[in-house]
């Protein structure tokens, strides 16, 4: 069995550009036997105005999830029951001058992508994680 992930949102394709950074991950390719999305939109005979309800990002490798994005109507309006970690930093048992950077670089990234900070937690050891929410408002951490 294989899953994937469903983001609902405001605008499918930029959410897919964001994470795609996020992830590292690349636009998913249009279905097999088809040589483009738009392609296959006008066989399966999708109205034009809703060939913008959504996108697909994918991991290089294959090995992690795909990640899909519907356009929905209605706006974001409470707290993730679900979030994504993006671990960068290896882990607690690295050190924490070499996870700091780490953490605090892949933030600043997002950051300047139209993510928010909305906590840094500080631990003994010092920076151990950022949430932030991504443009749609998406709690997420890095860790």
């Amino acid at each position: 069995m294989r899953i994937g992930l469903t983001f609902d949102c405001t605008d499918a394709r930029a959410q897919a550009a964001f994470w795609a950074v996020a992830l590292d991950y690349e636009p998913a390719p249009p279905p097999e036997g088809w040589d483009t999305w738009e392609a296959w939109l006008v066989h399966f005979e999708v109205p034009e105005d809703e060939w913008d309800d959504g996108a697909s990002i994918q991991d290089p490798a294959g090995v992690r999830p795909k990640v899909t994005f519907l356009r929905v109507p209605e706006p974001k309006t409470a707290k993730n029951r679900l979030h994504l970690d993006l671990w960068v930093s290896g882990g607690r048992h690295v050190d924490a001058g070499v996870r700091e950077p780490l953490i605090r670089a892949k933030a600043e990234q997002l950051v300047a992508l139209g993510a928010t900070v909305v906590e840094e937690g500080v631990g003994p050891q010092g920076l151990d994680h950022y949430v932030l929410r991504d443009p749609e408002g998406n709690e997420f951490c890095v860790v």
